[in-house]
């Protein structure tokens, strides 16, 4: 136990800075179990347990908010990079969208404890133009809950990690081995799941030109649009005549449906995974002329072709959402 003994009573709190700050900012270096290991530490009196709880505190809160201010700047940018380099691109953006629809900035609160949502909150409340006041109130107050949590477990179990720390020591080298392993293999668990995610993506697009050409020769196709609620109060366009579908119950929407032309759905999420999950769901109901859009609603406006306001019932829809359809457009 002595090089570990004297490693963290020279870096200890340091290294709980980094690690903190690091992960709290996307980095996939887990802090829980380095803020486990220093409750134990601060237990056995090895190191101050207010400097590291004060560390934890303010890594947690400063990552926040760049997190915060690149939500206010960038809007849905941030949300679109975070979930493309997320090892769970096919829920990080939308779950949180749908908390944050639920619990509005209270989210916040309890977001540390379920790591994508850790991540994605902060940007979001930016982007939702949550005050600024508030938010530190909130993320403030995560910090303290999620630190205490950790800490306090390694504080109360600390004979039982000094012991795995012992271990650890006799194993020399091969602890890091272990480790490393250990950390490899939860990489490589994700991104298997992520390749399996895109397989199952992998199915016709049609490109925004093609669904002008349709609309411009006639045919009326169906337009779907299954952006979250708040995607729609950051851009309040949609494509001329498209549907609103709620993606939380979008069967409802199903019987509606025309069976006997091309429908074709749109997201603004990375490789059109809600609109592909739509597009598979109606497929699977007898829908055959289904297919995602290319790109997104993001290629449709950078093609410059029309769009229009969403109604405005849909303001109103913001704190009820349902599946709901209209003429306008």
């Amino acid at each position: 136990m002595d090089a570990i003994t004297a490693l963290a009573e020279q870096y200890g709190v340091s290294l709980i800075f980094l690690n903190v700050l690091l992960e709290q900012l996307g980095v996939p270096v887990p802090a829980v179990p380095t803020l486990i290991v220093a409750g134990a530490l601060v237990a056995d009196g090895r190191l101050p347990g207010l400097a590291v709880f004060a560390v934890a505190i303010v890594a947690s809160a400063s990552a926040d908010t760049v997190w915060y201010l690149a939500g206010w700047r960038y809007g849905n940018k941030v949300m679109k990079l975070l979930c493309r380099i997320s090892l769970s691109p096919d829920s990080c953006v939308r779950q949180t969208e749908v908390r944050f629809e639920r619990w509005g900035a209270s989210l916040l609160i309890f977001a540390k404890f379920v790591p994508l949502v850790a991540m994605i909150a902060p940007p979001l409340a930016g982007a939702m133009r949550v005050g600024w006041p508030t938010f530190l109130l909130f993320s403030t107050l995560a910090a303290i809950l999620w630190s205490t949590a950790a800490i306090g477990a390694g504080w109360l179990f600390h004979a039982q990690i000094e012991y795995i720390l012992a271990a650890l020591e006799d194993m020399g080298r091969w602890s890091l081995i272990l480790i490393g392993s250990v950390f490899a293999g939860y990489i490589v668990v994700k991104d298997f799941q992520r390749r399996r995610f895109f397989k199952m993506l992998r199915m016709a697009r049609i490109t925004v030109d093609e669904l002008e050409a349709l609309i411009q020769g006639g045919d009326k196709p169906t337009i779907i649009d299954v952006r979250s609620l708040s995607a729609r109060a950051l851009d309040g366009r949609r494509i001329p005549g498209a549907l609103l579908l709620d993606m939380a119950e979008p069967e409802k929407a199903f019987p509606e449906l025309p069976t006997d032309r091309d429908i074709v759905v749109y997201c603004t999420c990375p490789n059109e995974a809600s609109a592909a999950r739509v597009a598979k769901s109606l497929m699977s109901r007898g829908f055959t002329r289904v297919r995602p859009l290319l790109g997104g609603f993001d290629a449709w406006l950078n093609a410059g072709f029309a769009v229009d306001n969403l109604p405005p019932a849909n303001a109103a829809e913001q704190n009820a959402p349902r599946a709901y359809s209209d003429s306008a457009g």
